[in-house]
């Protein structure tokens, strides 16, 4: 008799090694603020729930596979071919097309730490090595300490700008003086999808980055400020061969008719999005101002949230704090919480959490 030792299919050993995904806390009650997720509050425009609304009629049919619309539109939007933007399921998505892409067995990421907590997730699922480097003290990217890590076995580095969690963004300056040290063969991806709540002078402009240079990817979303996180549609612009190239590695049908049809209605709807995104900036910086004087140390924000840097019992107590006041946030325990930004009634809220509470 043949005695059995596995118990079926065993996966990669990755898998045994990696946590899973910890996606933010959702809302139960009415009383609950759902600031875990960096989700827009605001409702669909009208304009966006009429086009899901006539789509919706034909979700019978597969969706356009080559996206050739949105992409058309976008291209438009932003003055490049159409052979320039690839999308996919958030820009999540299009960047895990990006890490299949370019990423072989052993290659290695280099990105800021903390940032985008599924940065290190994706890498080691592609088969790469994530690279971590930490953040100055300030918060800010350490370019300097990115552009050291950089090796033959480097393939792609990840910029996140404003960064998440911390809200901090990089400068057009530092980051054109960063690209000068980086190799072309190494793809410089920047993310930005939180750049339509940037305000700040210097702000990246990527798109000249990409016109400029060889290797500058902008990767972005419509789940942000666009308000279309259910949907799942994000993408990314670069030269015409990056694109191509990434193109391959997309899941066919990956971005549903309906998401494709509401990115166009919120791209026709521009100036409404931008001014609820406006209005976002104007309370993050309200947020940020009366919580100058508090023991948490907000920092300015160029995001839809703010960032209180906390460990251990400090931030124990912060996040019992929040929770006492029906307040869903997204916890680090080793770093710090990530508070979204939402309606003036609901960051007052926030506000008096943060000045109530004693941070020791």
């Amino acid at each position: 008799m043949t005695t059995i030792t596995t118990f079926g299919p065993q996966p990669r050993d990755v898998f045994e090694r990696i946590p899973a995904y910890k996606p933010g806390r959702r809302a139960t009650g009415v009383e609950i603020a759902p600031l875990a997720s960096n989700e827009s509050h605001h409702e669909p425009l009208p304009s966006v729930l009429e086009a899901i609304a006539e789509e919706a009629l034909r979700i019978n049919r597969y969706p356009d596979a080559a996206v050739t619309n949105l992409h058309a539109k976008l291209a438009e939007k932003f003055g490049v071919g159409a052979d320039q933007v690839v999308t996919g399921p958030g820009s999540i998505g299009v960047l895990q097309q990006l890490l299949e892409t370019y990423c072989a067995p052993g290659d290695e990421v280099v990105f800021a730490w903390r940032s985008f907590e599924a940065y290190p997730l994706l890498v080691e699922i592609a088969g790469g090595q994530p690279v971590m480097v930490p953040l100055r003290a300030d918060e800010s990217h350490d370019l300097d300490a990115i552009a050291a890590s950089i090796t033959d076995r480097t393939r792609i580095v990840l910029l996140c700008t404003p960064n998440n969690p911390t809200g901090v963004s990089l400068s057009h300056h530092d980051v054109v003086r960063f690209l000068d040290t980086v190799p072309e063969r190494v793809l410089v991806v920047i993310d930005e999808a939180y750049v339509e709540y940037e305000t700040s002078e210097d702000a990246v402009d990527s798109l000249a980055l990409i016109a400029a240079r060889l290797n500058v990817l902008a990767l972005r979303t419509f789940s942000k400020a666009y308000g279309l996180a259910g949907l799942r549609v994000g993408y990314a612009i670069s030269t015409p061969e990056i694109i191509a190239s990434v193109r391959k590695a997309v899941l066919t049908f990956s971005v549903n008719s309906l998401a494709q049809r509401a990115a166009i209605a919120s791209l026709d709807a521009d100036h409404e999005l931008a001014a609820r995104a406006a209005e976002i900036a104007g309370e993050r910086d309200r947020v940020v101002a009366a919580l100058a004087d508090t023991d948490w140390g907000v920092l300015p924000s160029q995001a839809n949230f703010v960032w209180i840097r906390a460990s251990g019992e400090r931030n124990a107590a912060l996040s019992q704090a929040f929770d006492d006041a029906g307040i869903l946030t997204r916890v680090f325990p080793e770093d710090g919480i990530r508070v979204t930004l939402a309606d003036a009634a609901t960051n007052d809220r926030v506000i008096a959490v943060l000045r109530n509470t004693v941070g020791e």
